[in-house]
């Protein structure tokens, strides 16, 4: 284009072409861009609204939080006098109720003793060896102690000293054990000694024993003890609550008025006491509950506002940022259908805000009536909180229900559950002891083992000492195990056993479940003394159930034809799986198909290969099939890989207890759940998926058909979860503010389309108006020519 033209443009026509040409563009601008800017306006009102909208579900949220805890509705206020015996230190959610009269008689202490003097406190001893610590009950004569009795409650502790130590340094050790001893050296004049002090109450006295007589001065036992100073023997704390005797161990009590914990300072007099009241503190809840009102209101208010029409100062009409927007409107009417409804998986009691004299008024704002609401809080507290927080009850004494990490997930209501399996703990049972007692057990009389718990090995364990009966060293074996650093570090232990009747040892996981188990895989020689070797793996079947099985006399009438049913299975046995082994005789005892399992068993051709096999026999006190591998220690294992569904007949399954636990089983609403240890989980699938439930020894027993179980997040709970669900990054209101946003994006570039369009044109229309000045300069200089043409053309001349 040419830019002189441009520049000028107007300068032949006397038009002003570049405003022209402005004005022009606007025209035809203007409608579009009005339409831009008001769809643009729209939208970010909207945006707005929901920003409003947001905020106004939060405050509700906050205004909840605390009403869906029981703890809330179980607060307590405790009234006590001053006193320098007692004080008060805590009241807990729920506290037990009532009036309390204390009477203090004795405070409980820590035994506190101190080893004989040393010159130095950071050289070197030269004494090396073992020294294990006990906690126990000692009895006295005069002063001198003379019996222990162990305290199975808390683990011994080990010591390894060597000959580099110092005073220093076994200080150090033993706090680094962080078992409750304080350990520390004190100078004593130009002198240093060691003292030790244990927790306090007269069970958590210490007993030190030694493997070396280097380490003699350090020992404080009922035969060796001279070089050792007790300064303080150990005593319990003792007082009378409400006329009845209690002994504690510590001067901190927490557990004899539930919930309320206190610290006895000092004994009165018997003439003295000190009486404590527990209240229900309804305050809290009901403020609470109050602000909720309140905040439901303001949420109301707010939102009328989004989505209705109101009057400005001027009283003119105003619409709402979001009124016309369903799924704005969606969200407050769930809102509000939520409040005037009954809470879901309530069936009696308080069911609704209603029962509490919270009414819903016709501009769906919430009202409290005085006097429903006073008879509620003062007649009915109990109920108030089951509606507003969660509540969950079982028919099951048994089995308790449990909201997990998906609990906003599940269905609140009511569920059937059927317990068919208990879970068990992994346990080992020795044989017949042969030990007797008082014995004493010197280092190298080979008492030692290994034991793997829960698939943690220990390391080497040994026994030594003097034991005056079997308690003592049930005791001590139980304390031994479980202070091995391995087993402790892994957070595993074992409960000892000893059965008077059989005279056997037995060894039980803590925990529940197919991954609980307790078996030794090396012991010591002198370990056959007392019916320990390394662990047989055994299971244990199911009563027999066969339709032609007589169990008073452990017979088949008639005789059992095999062939006339599917008796197949595969075993694993010490880590190799069977080819399948099929029963096809026929048997006229329980003995008769006990004897063809181990044969066949035993004459598979994988396992007789690798040398694995299992002992089988019948327990006729339990009408059950016992199989017992024949290798110990951690090769040994025992399951069934596969079965048929007739070998459930003979009470055998895939998930037999015996020195493996086994998990729980059962059904939810009859869909088979899944056990994890003594945990029952809901089906993925199914409305109780969130839940689950504990379930304890003797819950089949309970169980019957069924019994039901209840869920209910209440009011509270309800309402933080319908929120959580319009908040969520899948909600509604997340997928319209992107789909909001979406809009907004295309209107940003149907500007960009408009503005180009708009530059082309006014391109356009400039270029047809550089063509018009062209047009008309053109005809300017035509005219210049003419002027003055007929002056000089011929024959013509002009008056003079």
């Amino acid at each position: 284009m040419d830019t002189n033209i441009v520049s000028t443009l107007g300068a032949g026509s006397g038009i002003d072409i570049t405003k022209l040409v402005s004005q022009l563009v606007e025209v035809e601008r203007a409608p579009q861009q009005a339409r831009i800017d008001a769809k643009q306006k729209t939208l970010e009102a909207q945006i707005s609204g929901y920003g409003k909208l947001k905020s106004a579900l939060d405050t509700i949220k906050t205004a909840v939080a605390s009403l869906g805890s029981t703890d809330l509705f179980n607060a307590r206020s405790v009234a006590v006098p001053t006193s320098e015996a007692i004080t008060a230190d805590k009241v807990s959610p729920g506290a037990q109720i009532g009036s309390y009269k204390i009477n203090v008689t004795q405070v409980a202490s820590a035994q506190s003793i101190a080893t004989e003097e040393q010159t130095e406190r950071d050289s070197a001893l030269n004494k090396s060896g073992n020294m294990t610590i006990s906690f126990g009950a000692w009895t006295y004569t005069g002063s001198d102690p003379t019996s222990f009795a162990t305290n199975t409650d808390r683990e011994a502790l080990s010591i390894n000293v060597t000959a580099a130590d110092s005073l220093d340094t076994i200080a150090e050790k033993i706090n680094s054990q962080n078992a409750g001893v304080q350990a520390s050296v004190i100078k004593v004049d130009d002198k240093y000694q060691l003292t030790l002090t244990a927790p306090s109450g007269a069970s958590n006295a210490m007993q030190i024993s030694v493997d070396d007589p280097s380490l003699n001065s350090f020992s404080f036992t009922a035969t060796n003890h001279a070089s050792v100073t007790e300064t303080q023997q150990a005593s319990d704390a003792k007082l009378t609550v409400n006329g009845l005797e209690v002994i504690r161990e510590s001067n901190t009590i927490d557990d004899v008025i539930s919930g309320l914990n206190f610290t006895v300072n000092k004994a009165m007099l018997a003439t003295e006491s000190l009486t404590f009241s527990v209240t229900a503190d309804k305050s809290a809840a009901e403020t609470a509950v109050r602000g909720f009102v309140t905040a439901y209101n303001t949420f109301q208010e707010t939102t009328n506002k989004l989505v209705g029409y109101t009057r400005d100062a001027d009283n003119n009409l105003v619409r709402g940022d979001l009124a016309g927007d369903s799924s704005a409107r969606s969200t407050i009417n769930r809102m509000r259908t939520l409040i005037g409804g009954a809470v879901p998986g309530l069936e009696s009691g308080f069911t609704a805000l209603t029962n509490v004299g919270i009414r819903t008024e016709r501009d769906g704002s919430l009202s409290i009536n005085q006097t429903e609401f006073n008879d509620a809080f003062t007649n009915h507290f109990d109920l108030v909180g089951e509606l507003f927080a969660n509540k969950t009850t079982s028919a099951n004494s048994a089995v308790t229900v449990n909201q997990g990490t998906f609990a906003s997930a599940a269905v609140a209501g009511s569920y059937e559950i059927a317990i068919t399996r208990d879970p068990t703990k992994g346990e080992t049972i020795g044989s017949t002891m042969t030990d007797t007692f008082p014995k004493t057990i010197a280092t190298g009389d080979g008492y030692t083992f290994k034991l793997n718990v829960d698939g943690v090995s220990s390391h080497s364990i040994e026994l030594t000492g003097t034991y005056s009966s079997v308690e003592q060293l049930r005791l001590d074996l139980q304390s031994r195990i479980n202070s091995d650093s391995k087993l402790k570090a892994a957070g595993v232990g074992v409960d000892v056993g000893f059965d008077t009747v059989n005279n056997q040892f037995s060894f039980k996981s803590r925990e529940y479940g197919s991954i609980s188990q307790a078996g030794f895989t090396e012991t010591g020689i002198g370990m056959a003394n007392l019916g320990i070797s390394p662990t047989q793996a055994k299971v244990f079947s199911s009563a027999i159930t066969q339709a032609t099985f007589n169990s008073g006399t452990n017979s088949f009438t008639p005789s059992l034809d095999a062939t006339t049913k599917d008796y197949t299975f595969k075993i694993n046995v010490d880590g190799l799986e069977s080819s399948s082994i099929s029963l096809i005789n026929t048997y006229n005892t329980a003995a008769d198909v006990a004897a063809e399992l181990e044969a066949k068993i035993n004459a598979d051709s994988t396992l007789s290969t690798a040398g694995a096999a299992v002992d089988v026999e019948y327990d006729t006190t339990n009408k059950r099939f016992i199989f017992n591998s024949r290798a110990g220690g951690t090769v040994s294992a025992i399951s069934f890989a596969s079965i048929s569904n007739d070998m459930a007949e003979f009470g055998i399954s895939t998930t037999m207890g015996g020195t493996r636990g086994i998990d729980v089983a059962g059904t939810v609403n009859g869909i088979e759940g899944f056990g994890a240890g003594n945990v029952l989980l809901p089906d993925i699938e199914s409305d109780a998926y969130g839940l689950n439930f504990s379930v304890r020894a003797g819950a089949t027993a309970q169980s019957g058909s069924g019994f039901q179980v209840s869920f209910s997040r209440g009011m509270a709970g309800e309402l933080s979860n319908l929120i959580d669900n319009f908040l969520s990054s899948t909600g509604v209101i997340e997928s319209r503010e992107s789909g909001i946003q979406t809009q907004l994006d295309r209107l940003g570039e149907d500007k960009t389309k408009l503005n180009t369009r708009m530059t082309t044109v006014s391109a356009r229309l400039t270029a047809q108006f550089v063509t018009m000045e062209r047009i008309v300069a053109s005809l300017q200089d035509t005219g210049g020519q003419l002027d003055g043409l007929v002056d000089r053309l011929p024959f013509t001349a002009s008056n003079k």
